[in-house]
């Protein structure tokens, strides 16, 4: 009997059966086991999507970079509504060859001039020959002559007027040869230009994206998945956008960062899916139990990546042109979209593929035998050594590459902002050659002139005082001549009286000046003349409008703006980093970090693209002296969210190593060694993407491209491979701690597993 009873007390006890999955581990078990339904509802969305959004570019809208409810915005919907009037939307340079004065050369041009007033959409054309032979009108050689055609109707209707009228009048009419400019000739030639290079860096940066796959994976069958994924959130990103269109205006241009960002986030969620699918096979796991600890690690993850991505992007929504507002609204959708497909249509499609997920391994061509597919991350690897290195002599490496960065940025404190004007377009393109015609052939800023206008005013009883105040500010330095409807001024006199011209200016309340100036619209000095105009004494309530006024107000509102913009920036990540990590610190280490990875691109803005240096690395472009006002606000909310991207995919290995073993200095090494091939790899594919950019013949896409590429590399190497293991080496237990309070909070509410 004793000897039973020691047999029996030595039998170990039953293991219960495991427990159920549940959250995240239930949602891809259950993806993997419905895993054709899944593909066949995502092919039957797909087919229904594809002819949907494929023509999405032809139905946004052209402008968005007026600031609603502003001086300028008033005074150019007055000019619309009650007017008809205002600056010219289309400048036709007519050239003769000889005197514009010939009779055979005024006749053509007066027909053309009368033919263009009476088609549809054009509120007014005049010409040099109509208005009684201005000189500011005719070319310092007497060859060449100006028509001015405004058009009716907003941004959108006066494309499309445009895009009817132009091609008929350029090329050759009668004695003239003709071509086109002025500000809404030079956007659709942007928006043109744009499409094209577009398709293009489309089609250079798709090949080289599945070449880099190729060497992360191996296998054609694994590197294939992630392109998948980011098709879909592409075309599911245009669907979006056209729909939201039927709401709200979007631009046209938030296309242009739909596809770069969406085929680089899809990629980058894939790939740690993938990859953390590839290593539970290599654990023994089955396809579904595989599947589901991948979307239970890596998938939540990637969720809450693409949550503070998100985030990052919000912040343009607090500005109030909706061509900011439209990248949010472009960039938001394509990262929930990128991960969606990654954590449910990934998830399914690896479940079909099973093993077969590392078929087509084209390592076999350069090796002898064929190794696991799966990455190690049990040895101490290239990641784990430099993360070593580094924390041996934290505070020397991580002031050497704070010095290096913030002397990188260092240009950034003298840039100047500006607007898109013809000089991003090509030196070939015809609506830049037509500007450099009119700045280098005529006196005056005739195409681009202020407005300046008297809501209030009686113009008949108030004559006086009208023709008082342009006599006024025809003597304002810069000013050339003031155009009102009691005739044409110039340093404080009459030089023409009012003539048909000049019927333009009346209306029955209000009237309107034309101020022509010798200022190019869009620098410091066209700015400066705004203000000192707004600052004239008037006869009545005046708003200043036209293109530099446009300017004035964009930056005033962009100044107010940006506070809120970085105040929802700062307040997301530290409120969204402590419930992942339950820390204090982490949180604004990585607001410090993120911060100072950016200040190399900065610097590199205006280093390269204001001050025009090293136009041999990024391609030629014109110099302006000055960056466009909205891609510095843009570049800094993509390229935050991106560094985001990787700090958190990087922070989730680290913390989950470090709640294994408590050993901060080891959980850096193990988190880092297992992340940064993947975070480089990611990187190299968005960089790959964006810097497809370079090849585009516009200055602001060239910009955006090289910019956000520049901060993508320099925050997968010098920071989260220095600076990252620096910071929490030298913060040591003191990263992961929070106060009581917080701490029970986070246990409540944190997301963890």
């Amino acid at each position: 009997m004793a000897s039973q009873s020691t047999v029996r007390s030595q039998t170990p006890p039953q293991a219960a059966p495991p427990a159920p999955p549940k959250g995240l581990a239930a949602l891809g078990r259950w993806l993997a086991k419905r895993r054709l339904a899944v593909l066949l509802v995502t092919m039957v969305a797909l087919i229904v999507a594809v002819p949907f959004g494929s023509d999405v570019e032809s139905r946004l809208s052209e402008g968005g970079i007026t600031v609603p409810a502003s001086e300028s915005a008033r005074a150019d919907e007055l000019l619309n509504n009650r007017f008809e009037g205002g600056s010219p939307h289309l400048v036709f340079i007519a050239a003769a060859g000889r005197s514009i004065d010939s009779p055979d050369v005024g006749a053509d041009a007066t027909a053309l001039t009368d033919r263009l007033a009476k088609e549809p959409g054009v509120v007014q054309a005049a010409s040099y020959w109509t208005l009684d032979k201005p000189p500011t009108l005719r070319s310092k050689d007497g060859r060449t002559g100006l028509i001015m055609v405004r058009l009716a109707g907003d941004e959108d209707e006066v494309r499309k007027a445009a895009a009817r009228i132009v091609p008929d009048v350029v090329g050759e009419q009668g004695a003239l040869k003709v071509t086109a400019t002025g500000v809404t000739a030079v956007r659709m030639a942007i928006e043109k230009r744009s499409e094209e290079d577009l398709t293009r860096a489309e089609l250079l940066s798709g090949p080289l994206v599945l070449i880099i796959l190729l060497l992360v994976f191996g296998s054609v069958v694994a590197a294939s998945t992630p392109l998948a994924v980011g098709i879909l959130a592409v075309i599911g990103s245009f669907v979006v956008l056209r729909l939201l269109d039927m709401v709200v205006q979007v631009s046209v241009f938030s296309v242009n960062i739909t596809t770069a960002l969406g085929l680089g986030l899809a990629i980058d969620y894939s790939l740690f899916i993938v990859t953390r699918y590839r290593e539970e096979l290599a654990r023994g796991r089955t396809v579904h139990e595989a599947v589901g600890e991948s979307v239970r690690t890596a998938g939540r993850t990637v969720l809450f990546s693409a949550l503070t991505v998100a985030l990052s992007l919000s912040a343009m929504l607090v500005f109030p042109m909706y061509h900011l507002r439209s990248f949010a609204y472009s960039g938001i959708a394509v990262v929930v979209l990128a991960a969606l497909g990654s954590v449910i249509v990934l998830p399914a499609l690896l479940a079909v593929l099973g093993h077969r997920v590392d078929a087509l391994d084209v390592r076999r061509l350069f090796r002898r035998g064929r190794r696991a597919t799966a990455a190690r991350t049990d040895t101490e690897g290239f990641w784990h050594k430099l993360a070593m290195a580094v924390m041996r002599r934290p505070l020397p490496f991580a002031l050497t590459v704070a010095a290096v960065l913030v002397a990188l940025g260092l240009p950034f404190l003298r840039a100047e902002f500006g607007d898109s004007d013809d000089r991003v377009l090509p030196a070939s393109s015809p609506a830049y050659q037509g500007a450099q015609v009119l700045r280098e052939e005529f006196d005056n800023r005739e195409g681009s002139p202020l407005n300046v206008v008297l809501p209030d005013i009686d113009p008949a009883a108030s004559a006086g005082k009208v023709a008082e105040y342009a006599e006024q500010l025809s003597t304002v330095p810069g000013i050339t001549r003031v155009d009102a409807l009691t005739g044409s001024y110039s340093e404080g006199a009459r030089i023409a009286p009012p003539g048909p011209a000049s019927e333009r200016f009346k209306a029955d309340k209000g009237t309107w000046l034309s101020v022509v100036s010798d200022t190019e619209p869009y620098s410091e000095r066209g700015m400066d003349l705004v203000e000192t105009l707004r600052a004239e004494p008037a006869p009545d309530t005046v708003l200043v409008g036209g293109q530099a006024a446009l300017l004035v107000d964009s930056k005033a509102t962009l100044g107010d703006k940006l506070p809120w913009a970085l105040g929802i920036i700062a307040l997301s990540t530290t409120v969204l980093l402590f419930l992942f990590t339950g820390s204090l610190l982490i949180p604004v280490k990585a607001i410090v970090l993120n911060l100072l990875s950016l200040t190399a691109t900065f610097g590199a803005m205006v280093y390269v693209f204001q001050d025009g240096h090293l136009r041999w690395l990024v391609g030629d472009f014109t110099v302006t002296g000055m960056l466009d006002i909205d891609t510095p606000i843009l570049m800094f909310c993509v390229a935050f969210g991106l560094s985001m991207d990787y700090e958190v995919f990087l922070l989730s290995r680290i913390k989950e190593e470090y709640h294994r073993t408590g050993d901060n200095v080891s959980a850096v090494a193990w988190g880092l060694e297992r992340t940064g091939r993947l975070v480089t790899a990611a990187a190299a594919l968005v960089a790959t993407v964006l810097l497809a950019f370079a090849t585009s013949s516009l200055t602001p896409l060239k910009l955006l491209g090289v910019g956000l590429a520049l901060a993508v590399i320099v925050d997968a190497t010098l920071v989260r491979g220095i600076l990252v293991p620096a910071f929490m080496r030298l913060a040591g237990r003191a990263n992961w701690w929070a106060p009581r309070p917080l701490a029970r909070l986070h246990r409540k509410i944190g997301l963890d597993d």
